[in-house]
């Protein structure tokens, strides 16, 4: 051999033995022709005792797959495998402090006999692509799909985060304002869940601008109040606000900070803190009550919002967001589109609004609690008694006669409304078909129920009714089930529903008329018989001529559509003298009688007869 073809071997098997990454050769069946040294190395733990005679037998217990690779046809020069990661199991590496955790493999084919395997230390290469792919999944896991906002969890974390800062710096000053869209389900069913989403993406892009969120495009930086913007729920989401001037990092959320006015020390007074969520508080709810162009459409809708200070009684983010929904809760008692502001008060009342739940869950499986009382509905062209309707009471064993205000409002938010529902309209069956029984002629002529939205929505509401009436043997006739204005004129499953609910032979009644969101021109639009004009309309009927107006037209329009009227709230002769003279139907109050209980109202019954 010439010396330069010595010189120049001698320099590959230099190379091959000194390279940095590992070279074995093999024959098809993985036989180890030649390995250098680093391939040694990266193979010893899985072969303690040295035998590094078959590359496929070592690597057996990793990748038993090899032997069958080896088999394919693969021209000469071709991959048989490439970048294949092995994971050294933990018993072999346990002995060797410098062991890799994971080999990386590629095998190609020389020639028709030969195999050459390079191998490598993946274990960092491994690590770093696990911790991108562990911030993919983090970031993943606290956006928002729908906005790209974060998410509840981002949020919660972020609050956690500033309670942790608060509890180091004392300066530190934080506030959570709770946003939440009015009746955005009416959107969602009336308009599709498309529409709903393109509302909702139009929501936070408004918040976001509000706020002067860093992330939102275009906003200035000068004094515009800063936070940041998540989606906290369905139709929900929340703002995290610095109040005091460092806008410093919170967890994965953000950096937030308000301007505020300081004072001659440069600590901002809870006062002038609380002012500032409010004018924003305030901004929000106008921006979000701007309509919404959607499709070529305007999609009107409203908001309303919950502020909330972090203090010292905050120690957790969920506790800070349980106050945050109590203000929004208040805001939306007050009827929405506004703001309210967190006050301990509103924690005390929410925790005498929990015992009452509790007590009003025992209540339902008690079975001796709650009772129904009739009112008398009386007809204005022969004083006969037309009909009666059944009210729900709950006599609390501690408490007394806890007022309806109180207790339907938790029925309804917690879904016990279905079954107190169910319950009163079997126990109103029952008694006019056993006053049907007992009195004869001298009992009334119908029962009304009132019903509400869950139990409307509830697909066996049409059953449970049927169910009602075959159990007391009443005629459906004998019927009248009450809706509210504003339940019968939301939607088409609704109108649908009540539908159903007619074709049984019963009739229906819109309750509180004047109060929700339908007008005189749209009535011949809703399923009813009878139309009940609220009691705001009847109280100030004598001394307001206005009142008296609309009391007319309503009447002249249910007429005209073949419905009867019923005022309620009459409680004084003058009034019902009006209301008799305008042509009203039927009347309900105190003037002819109380809710009273089934005893007293079939003895009262007697009486008026006698």
């Amino acid at each position: 051999m010439p010396d330069t073809t010595a010189t120049a071997y001698e320099a590959l098997i230099q190379f091959l033995y000194r390279a940095p990454i590992g070279l074995v050769q093999t024959s098809l069946a993985g036989d180890i022709a030649m390995i250098n040294p680093m391939a040694a190395q990266l193979l010893m733990p899985l072969v303690p005792d040295g035998n590094l005679f078959n590359l496929f037998d070592v690597l057996e217990p990793l990748a038993p797959q090899l032997r069958e690779l080896a088999r394919q046809p693969v021209e000469a020069g071709g991959t048989i495998c490439d970048a294949l990661h092995l994971t050294m199991p933990a018993s072999a590496t346990a002995a060797f402090d410098a062991a890799p955790r994971t080999l990386a493999l590629q095998l190609l084919r020389l020639d028709d006999t030969t195999l050459m395997g390079t191998l490598s230390d993946a274990t960092a290469a491994v690590q770093r692509e696990q911790q991108r792919l562990a911030a993919r999944v983090h970031a993943a896991t606290r956006t928002d799909a729908l906005t790209a906002l974060p998410n509840r969890l981002a949020l919660l974390e972020a609050i956690d985060a500033a309670l942790e800062r608060r509890a180091h710096e004392p300066g530190a000053r934080w506030a959570v304002l709770l946003v939440d869209a009015d009746r955005f389900e009416r959107i969602n069913v009336t308009l599709g869940p498309a529409i709903g989403d393109a509302v909702l993406r139009t929501m936070a892009e408004r918040i976001r601008a509000v706020v002067g969120d860093r992330a939102a495009p275009g906003v200035a930086p000068g004094g515009t109040p800063r936070g940041t913007t998540a989606r906290f729920g369905s139709d929900e989401f929340a703002v995290l606000l610095r109040l005091d001037r460092e806008a410093d990092r919170v967890g994965d959320c953000g950096d937030v900070d308000v301007e505020v006015e300081v004072d001659g020390d440069g600590d901002a007074s809870g006062d002038v803190d609380l002012a500032a969520c409010e004018t924003l508080a305030r901004r929000l709810v106008e921006a979000l009550g701007e309509p919404c162009a959607v499709g070529g459409t305007d999609v009107h809708a409203s908001a309303s919002v919950g502020v909330v200070r972090i203090d010292g009684s905050h120690h957790h983010a969920v506790a800070v967001m349980q106050d945050a929904d109590l203000a929004l809760r208040e805001a939306k008692r007050e009827g929405g589109a506004r703001h309210g502001v967190f006050t301990p008060a509103l924690r005390a009342r929410a925790w005498q609004r929990g015992s009452l739940e509790a007590d009003l869950r025992r209540a339902l499986d008690d079975g001796t609690q709650l009772f129904v009382v009739y009112q008398p509905i009386v007809a204005l062209a022969d004083r006969a008694i037309a009909g009666m309707e059944a009210l729900v009471r709950w006599r609390h064993p501690l408490h007394g006669v806890v007022s309806p205000d109180r207790f339907i409002g938790i029925a309804e938010e917690t879904g016990m409304i279905v079954a107190l529902g169910e319950w009163v309209l079997r126990q109103a069956c029952d008694r006019l078909a056993d006053w049907r029984r007992t009195l004869g002629p001298l009992a009334p002529r119908s029962m009304s129920v009132n019903l509400s939205r869950a139990q409307v929505l509830e697909p066996s509401i049409v059953g449970t009714v049927a169910r009602a009436l075959a159990a007391s043997g009443l005629p459906a006739d004998a019927l009248q089930l009450e809706v509210t204005e504003s339940l019968a004129a939301q939607d088409a499953i609704v109108g649908q529903r009540l539908g159903e609910l007619k074709a049984l032979g019963l009739s229906l009644a819109l309750d509180d008329f004047g109060t929700g969101y339908s007008s005189l021109s749209s009535l011949h639009l809703l399923p009813v018989d009878v139309v009940k004009i609220d009691r705001s309309f009847v109280g100030q009927s004598v001394t307001s001529a206005h009142h008296r107006v609309l009391i007319e037209a309503v009447v002249k329009v249910a007429r005209s559509l073949g419905m009867t009227t019923v005022a309620e709230g009459v409680e004084t002769a003058a009034q019902d003298a009006l209301l008799a003279t305008l042509g009203c139907d039927k009347v309900q109050g105190y003037l002819h009688a109380r809710p009273l209980p089934g005893d007293e109202a079939a003895a009262w019954l007697r009486a008026r007869a006698a």
